[in-house]
């Protein structure tokens, strides 16, 4: 089974993913948390990343497909994935179909996890504020105004993705700002009952094309990142237990 769940940041889909995970025997893959990864090891692309994550921006298109490209090729991610976090843009979505169709892989469904933004905004603020009352740590893109930032690009970058996998016809919409448990009873209810075939074979084309253009930054990635996310899976932070939370 292979996915995508979608909703701007704190809409709960890390709390979906790792639910899914643990039911179906897939892996989720958060390029978020690989190139947080990156950062926290120092390495040379972490480095590169770091001030882009810090800002709430969104890391250059080739870095990000790079990196999937290379992790859906591990052994573990041949069952199915779940992708977290991208295709963040639509040229995004158009190189993930090029990806998965040199590789004669279909998506079997995408999952909109739709909620309130205002609402959204007071839960992932009084989440931060009772982590730092009990004196946890926080990463560095957990603050409001780093959240403000993080929506207003989603709304502008991400949104339009709504509509371009509805006309593919693989949207399916749930109420995020549900109960974890109602929000994953209708995640369940939208998956397809029979995942679909493997897209008929094509002629292959170069695999840098069908990633967009990767480049030297994004072959670096790869190969720093790939084998460190071969066994991720992300982890909640404290407080995850919380409704909505991602």
């Amino acid at each position: 089974m292979r996915l995508i769940l979608l909703g701007p940041p704190g809409a709960g889909k890390g709390t979906q993913a790792q639910r899914l995970v643990a039911k179906y025997g897939i892996v989720q893959l958060s390029t978020g948390d690989m190139l947080r990864a990156a950062v926290k090891a120092g390495t040379p692309v972490g480095k590169q990343v770091q001030d882009i994550m810090a800002r709430g921006a969104l890391c250059p298109d080739d870095l990000v497909v790079a990196i999937v490209g290379a992790r859906i090729e591990e052994p573990d991610a041949r069952k199915g994935f779940i992708l977290d976090g991208f295709p963040r843009t639509v040229p995004q979505a158009a190189a993930l179909d090029r990806l998965l169709a040199d590789k004669k892989l279909n998506l079997d469904a995408v999952i909109e996890l739709k909620v309130d933004e205002d609402a959204l905004i007071r839960r992932i603020e009084s989440r931060i504020a009772e982590m730092r009352a009990r004196g946890e740590a926080l990463r560095e893109d957990d603050s409001p105004e780093v959240l403000h930032k993080r929506l207003k690009a989603f709304r502008e970058l991400t949104a339009p993705l709504i509509a371009y996998y509805r006309d593919h016809g693989t949207l399916r919409s749930v109420d995020g700002m549900a109960s974890i448990e109602e929000v994953a009873a209708q995640i369940e209810r939208a998956l397809p009952k029979e995942a679909p075939k493997q897209a008929p074979q094509q002629p292959s084309k170069p695999a840098a094309r069908s990633a967009g253009s990767t480049g030297q930054m994004g072959a670096q990635m790869a190969a720093e990142i790939g084998k460190k996310s071969r066994t991720r899976t992300a982890k909640p932070r404290p407080g995850a237990a919380k409704p909505g939370r991602k």
